[in-house]
C-alpha cells in the first residue's frame, strides 16, 4: 500500500513514525517533509497547496490513500479537489471537505455550530468593518478581560486577551480597520474569557462513528513559568492528570456526540480528525475552538500511546467501518519537549548543523523544522526539533525527555525545561 502524508512538521514526522510500525508494511512519501522523514519513506518535493501537483504525484505512484497533517490544505478543499476528479475521487482522503475544515477555517462559522447544536462554549458576538461602532459599543458591555479572535486561519497568532477595555478597543480596530491578522481579521469574534486549565481532546471519525484518542496538554508560552510570547506549542504531555474518567465522560457527552451528530445534522461528511480546545472550568467542559487536524506538538504525545494500527484505523474512516477496528491506548505517560530555534517566536536563525541526535536513546527524535544540506541535518524552522518519551509516569517522563532534549545540540538551541512540572 502507498500512502503519501501532506506536511513538514513534528506531526507529519510522528504519522510516518507510527504508520511505518503498521504491520501492512505501507511505503509511505512524505510532502514535502524533513530531515528525518526520510527515515520512514521518501520526501517529495511539493508544496503542501500545490493540488495540481499531488494529484499528478498520487496518479504517477499509484497512491492508495492521502493523510493531510496541516489545516491550510484542508480549508483550501484538497479533499473536494479529489472527489471532483474522476481520476481521483475513489482515492481516500483522511482530513474533512472544505465545508467541514470551516470549523477551524473560521471562528464564527464553529461558535454559530456549536451554539446551534449545544455544545458548551463561551458567549460571544462577531463583528466586522460594517459594524465596527457595534462592536465597540458592545466590549463597553463586557466582563474583562475578554477575549478576541481573528474568524480566519492566523497561523496560530489570532487570538487576543485583553486586560482593559482601553487595550480592547484599540485591538479590534487593528484587527478590522487595519489588518492585522491580514484577510482573517476581517471579521473578529469577540468572546467571553473562561477563567480554568486548557487541554485538548482529540477525535477521529468516519462521520457516523468515532475513536476518542487519549488527551493532550500543551505548553504555548516561549518561556518557563508560562511567560512571555506565545508560539506554536514548546512542548506537551499525555494524558492530562486532571482530566479524570470524570471529566472525560462528560467531554464526551457534552461536546464530541453532539459534534459528531451535530455534523451528520447539517450534512456537513468528515472523514478524519477532529482536535477539540477545551477549558476546565471547576469540573466542566467548555469548548475554546475546533481544529480539524491533529495538533503540534500533541501529535508527537499522542500517538506514541496508541497500540492500534493506526493504517488500520485510517483505513476504518475511508471505508465507513471505524467502528468495527480495534483501538488500545497504552497506560503510559508520554512527555514531548520542542527544540526551537535561536529567536523564536520572532525573527529566527536557520541553517545551524545540528549534532548528537543519535545519542538520544530512551526517546523518540521527530524532526520539524530540519533539513538536510550537503548531507548535515541543519535547522530550517522555528520549532525545529521535538523529543518524546514514553515513561510509567509523568515524573520519570518529564525529566527523561528534558534530559534527552539537553543532549542534542545546534547554536542557540532552546527548550523549555519545566514542560509539564506544573503537573505534579
Amino acid at each position: 500500500m502507498n500512502i503519501l502524508i501532506i506536511g513538514s512538521g513534528g506531526r507529519e514526522s510522528a504519522f510516518a513514525y507510527k504508520l511505518s510500525k503498521s504491520p501492512k508494511s505501507p511505503k509511505l512519501f512524505i510532502a514535502p517533509g524533513n530531515a528525518g522523514t526520510h527515515q520512514y519513506g521518501q520526501n517529495v518535493d511539493l508544496k503542501v497547496t500545490d493540488f495540481t501537483g499531488i494529484a499528478q504525484f498520487v496518479l504517477d505512484n499509484n497512491i492508495n490513500m492521502v493523510v493531510v497533517g496541516p489545516e491550510e490544505p484542508l480549508v483550501k478543499g484538497i479533499h473536494d479537489f479529489f472527489l471532483e476528479r474522476d481520476d481521483l475521487k475513489h482515492i481516500p482522503v483522511i482530513g474533512p471537505e472544505r465545508l467541514g475544515a470551516q470549523l477551524e477555517g473560521s471562528k464564527d462559522f464553529s461558535k454559530e455550530f456549536m451554539i446551534r447544536h449545544n455544545i458548551p462554549t463561551a458567549a460571544y458576538k462577531s463583528f466586522d468593518k460594517s459594524n465596527l461602532a457595534d462592536g465597540l459599543a458592545y466590549l463597553e458591555t463586557q466582563k474583562l478581560p475578554i477575549v478576541l479572535k481573528a474568524d480566519g486561519l492566523a497561523a496560530g497568532k489570532g487570538v487576543l486577551i485583553c486586560e482593559t477595555l482601553e487595550d480592547a478597543k484599540a485591538e479590534l480596530k487593528a484587527m478590522i480597520d487595519d489588518a492585522k491578522f491580514g484577510e482573517a481579521s476581517s471579521v473578529v469574534v469577540i468572546e467571553e474569557f473562561l477563567k480554568g486549565i486548557e487541554l485538548s481532546v482529540f477525535v477521529l471519525t468516519d462521520g457516523n462513528s468515532y475513536k476518542v484518542l487519549p488527551s493532550a496538554k500543551d505548553y504555548k508560552r516561549i518561556g518557563e513559568g508560562d511567560t512571555g510570547l506565545n508560539t506554536g506549542g514548546m512542548g506537551s504531555i499525555s494524558p492530562v492528570p486532571f482530566a479524570d474518567e470524570t471529566f472525560l465522560s462528560k467531554v464526551e457527552e457534552r461536546v464530541i456526540k453532539p459534534t459528531v451528530d451535530g455534523l451528520k445534522k447539517d450534512n456537513i461528511p468528515y472523514k478524519g480528525f477532529i482536535f477539540i480546545g477545551l477549558m476546565n472550568v471547576d469540573g466542566d467542559p467548555f469548548v475554546i475552538e475546533y481544529n480539524v487536524r491533529m495538533g503540534d506538538p500533541e501529535t508527537e504525545s499522542v500517538l506514541p500511546r496508541i497500540e492500534s494500527d493506526l493504517l488500520d484505523l485510517f483505513e476504518g474512516v475511508a471505508q465507513g467501518d471505524l467502528h468495527t477496528r480495534s483501538f488500545t491506548v497504552s497506560t503510559k505517560t508520554a512527555v514531548t519537549v520542542m527544540l526551537v530555534a535561536g529567536g523564536y517566536p520572532g525573527a529566527y536563525e536557520s541553517g545551524k548543523e545540528i549534532l548528537n541526535i543519535e545519542n538520544v536513546e530512551d526517546s523518540i527524535v521527530f524532526h520539524a523544522g530540519t533539513k538536510l544540506v550537503d548531507g548535515k541535518v541543519v535547522t530550517a524552522g522555528g520549532r525545529v526539533i521535538a523529543v518524546t518519551t514514553l515513561q510509567d509516569n509523568l515524573l520519570d517522563a518529564l525529566q527523561q525527555a528534558t534530559a534527552d532534549a539537553g543532549r542534542i545540540f545546534y547554536e542557540r538551541k532552546y527548550f523549555r525545561r519545566d514542560i509539564g512540572f506544573d503537573l505534579i
